[in-house]
């Protein structure tokens, strides 16, 4: 029997006076880690302080 997935798209952004991008892409990583997410790609945005997080989580 094959696996099914869930898929989910988390856009990570920064705004000035903010926490560094990095720190805050660490934290989404940790929180959706506990839930059971499971990264598999990462793209930038067209915006320079922003990026998406692809994640995936058996069903």
């Amino acid at each position: 029997m094959s696996q099914r997935w869930e898929h989910k798209v988390v856009e990570v952004t920064t705004t000035l006076f903010n926490r560094k991008l990095t720190e805050k892409i660490q934290e989404e990583l940790d929180r959706h880690a506990r839930q059971g997410w499971e990264l598999v790609a990462v793209s930038h945005t067209n915006a320079v302080d922003s990026v998406r997080l692809y994640m995936k989580k058996a069903v």
